[in-house]
């Protein structure tokens, strides 16, 4: 296992420390998996910037990735809608 030592933006680091104790994971254990299903996607592959309903449901945490799917679907039928359109 290596060690190293990364910048990451005060408001970013509290997201992912409070991120990790919901999910009773320590936080190496969060950023492991955050790397690692980053790492996962296919190179090249752009990331939308997360639509605004999705944020809107933090309650709904547990289903993001179906909720990406679900957009990813929409965006696909509907084609993507300017942002501005979305509010």
């Amino acid at each position: 296992m290596k060690k190293t030592t990364v910048e990451i933006p005060d408001a970013v680091f509290r997201r992912a420390k409070a991120r990790a104790a919901e999910r009773g994971l320590l936080l190496r254990e969060f950023f492991t998996e955050a790397i690692r299903d980053k790492l996962a996607e296919p190179v090249g592959a752009a990331t939308p910037a997360e639509p605004a309903w999705m944020e809107a449901f933090g309650g709904l945490r547990r289903y993001r990735r179906d909720l990406r799917k679900v957009q990813a679907e929409i965006d696909r039928e509907f084609g993507v809608i300017e942002p501005e359109d979305r509010e």
